[in-house]
């Protein structure tokens, strides 16, 4: 197995990802720290306030969502990118928190059915190459009455700045594998999830979604 193989299932779309993941981890705090301030600020202590239990956090990159929770769950992260996951461990230890984390694909999570209380999907559905099967991997995961908090960058509602998304993505698309016109609401319902909470801020460019699988 190659050190950009995660399997013989894995796909070719989930290698191309998986290496540019690995080349971006060394900055992607830093590039995030600029996209928060302009576009995301609530929006990981909106997560914190709605996870509880045993927590799975999908994608969880450099782990920047874990000082948001709160110190009674138990969290599980899983990534692509061992490079993000090594610095997602440094962040756990100086928090002073234990937790798991595991390289994995979101496209089939190594988890069996209704194992987690809570599922956590931020800013990572834009780049996942089968975002609809990620989720219904999140559905299959999470147990009955419980959460699924996604939280994504998505296709803006006001047309002048969708067409600069269009534009954009015709070119981060080919080089990340990042979309930032999809949306994701129809995958959790196509997933058998029921939404309970939405909400889109920053003229639409930002999604939150709180769904629950029913018991």
């Amino acid at each position: 197995m190659s050190s950009d193989d995660l399997g013989p299932r894995t796909l070719p779309a989930t290698q191309r990802q998986r290496r540019a993941w690995r080349k971006l981890a060394s900055t992607y705090d830093q590039k995030m720290d600029r996209t928060e301030r302009r576009l995301l600020a609530g929006t990981r202590e909106w997560i914190g306030r709605r996870a509880s239990g045993r927590v799975l956090e999908v994608a969880i990159g450099t782990g920047r969502n874990l000082s948001h929770y709160d110190r009674g769950v138990s969290v599980t992260g899983v990534d692509l990118s061992p490079e993000m996951l090594a610095i997602a461990r440094r962040r756990a230890a100086e928090l002073g928190r234990a937790v798991e984390l595991l390289e994995g694909d979101a496209e089939a999570l190594p988890f069996d059915d209704a194992s987690f209380d809570t599922i956590v999907c931020a800013l990572a559905l834009c780049s996942i190459p089968r975002a609809g099967t990620a989720v219904r991997e999140m559905a299959r995961v999470v147990r009955p009455g419980g959460s699924v908090l996604l939280v994504d960058h998505i296709g803006s509602t006001w047309p002048p700045i969708y067409a600069g998304q269009w534009l954009i993505e015709r070119f981060t698309i080919a080089t990340e594998g990042e979309h930032l016109t999809r949306r994701h609401v129809n995958e959790a319902r196509s997933a058998g999830l029921q939404i309970v909470e939405r909400e889109r801020l920053q003229a639409g460019m930002v999604e939150r979604i709180r769904a629950t699988r029913p018991g």
